[in-house]
């Protein structure tokens, strides 16, 4: 057995208890493997294991990787997308994980070719280092991008702080919940936002109990090659 198909079968049982935990129905919680710091190899073998969802945060990391991977999976951008670089995204992703500005969904609107799954970022805890809007802002930024035929907001994501205290994180994950449930209860067409995008290596049973459908998940699950940590998956 593998390293990372065991890494994968500990995921799985944390889930499960964390699903038991919260008293949720199971198997609706999807594992993106969080593959940006680590190489094609791992990449394969994380497929191999039988993961279908896998994470970049860097257009060249993504298109490297899908042109030397010719594999049925899902890929997910992660990171921050700077509006000029969308055109080498975009058409090569299933979902999106930063929307949080017009200034982005123009420029998606322009350069997709089919509808992109989106999640509305939030930056619930306010921290100045990371991205996203405010709770206050999401509602009215969806109700924005209702003519938009090339977005899809399928979800809310956040990043709870990188810090010890539970309360601290699980009053972010509570947060989102509760966004997400105002803006599906608006019965938007291009908007359903019934997904949560939150939870990662050192947070993710905490995330499940509060409702995550998508957990991001790398260095618990395939580890990191370079050694480095960001923003995005510490």
């Amino acid at each position: 057995m593998t390293k990372i198909l065991t890494n994968l079968n500990k995921l799985h049982d944390l889930i499960t208890a964390a699903e038991k935990k919260a008293n949720r129905e199971g198997n609706d919680v999807q594992i993106i493997a969080v593959t940006k710091e680590v190489s094609v190899e791992r990449t394969q073998e994380a497929i191999d294991a039988g993961l279908i969802h896998l994470g970049e945060n860097r257009p060249e990391g993504l298109n490297r990787k899908i042109s030397e991977i010719q594999a049925n999976v899902h890929w997910h951008y992660i990171g921050s997308l700077q509006t000029r670089k969308v055109k080498q995204v975009i058409n090569y992703i299933d979902y999106l994980h930063s929307l949080d500005r017009l200034s982005l969904a123009e420029e998606i609107e322009k350069r997709a070719e089919k509808p992109v799954k989106c999640f509305v970022q939030v930056n619930v805890s306010g921290e100045e280092s990371k991205h996203g809007l405010t709770i206050e802002e999401v509602l009215p930024f969806v109700e924005a991008l209702k003519s938009f035929t090339m977005i899809q907001v399928v979800g809310l994501m956040t990043m709870a702080p990188n810090t010890e205290d539970e309360a601290s994180i699980r009053s972010v994950f509570k947060q989102l919940k509760q966004c997400q449930q105002q803006i599906a209860e608006q019965g938007f067409a291009h908007a359903p936002c019934t997904e949560l995008s939150m939870g990662m290596s050192n947070d993710f049973e905490i995330a499940v109990e509060e409702g995550a459908t998508f957990v991001r998940v790398g260095t618990a699950l395939v580890g990191n090659e370079r050694g480095e940590q960001d923003e995005h998956e510490k």
